[in-house]
């Protein structure tokens, strides 16, 4: 483990009030592949420091989704709805969720994508792991994106060839 990789000894760059919180502006995230996915966060992980597991407060409005219907092969996911609704596309089926709801998307499972479907806010916590190397399948738009230690790619399907 290098210098940089080691944890601080310092403590409170670990502990985020609801203060420091409620004051860390958002970032607005327009997905890559959909101009209607929108969401407004506050990545909690990265504020702590952690590299390991993203944790991410998010915030989206009425009438926008949360990202184009996807997988990850290597990635677990969740949310928990802290307030408002979000129609939830899980593989085939259906869910509306409200606050005190929790979605887990393991790795390889089923396609997921939300929608706020109601005239106001919805917020969730949104966390994973983060592998240094993960596969994303968007299995309607007939897509892969892979991602290499940060760096993102992606090619059509009718473009991969086998080796």
């Amino acid at each position: 483990m290098t210098t940089e990789q080691k944890p601080r000894k310092d403590t409170q760059t670990y502990v985020l009030t609801k203060s420091d919180i409620d004051n860390t502006a958002e970032t607005k995230h327009v997905h890559q592949f959909n101009e209607h996915a929108i969401r407004h966060t506050v990545s909690l992980s990265d504020i702590a420091g952690l590299t390991k597991f993203g944790l991410h407060l998010v915030r989206v409005e009425a009438g926008d989704e949360t990202t184009t219907h996807h997988y990850h092969e290597e990635s677990d996911e969740f949310i928990y709805v802290l307030s408002g609704e979000l129609s939830l596309r899980y593989g085939d089926e259906q869910y509306q969720l409200t606050a005190g709801d929790f979605a887990a998307f393991p790795a390889h499972g089923a396609a997921h994508s939300m929608r706020n479907d109601s005239d106001a806010d919805a917020t969730y916590l949104m966390g994973g792991s983060r592998p240094d190397i993960d596969i994303t399948l968007y299995p309607e738009i007939d897509r892969k994106m892979y991602k290499i230690h940060g760096k993102k790619e992606y090619v059509d399907l009718e473009n991969l060839g086998e080796v």
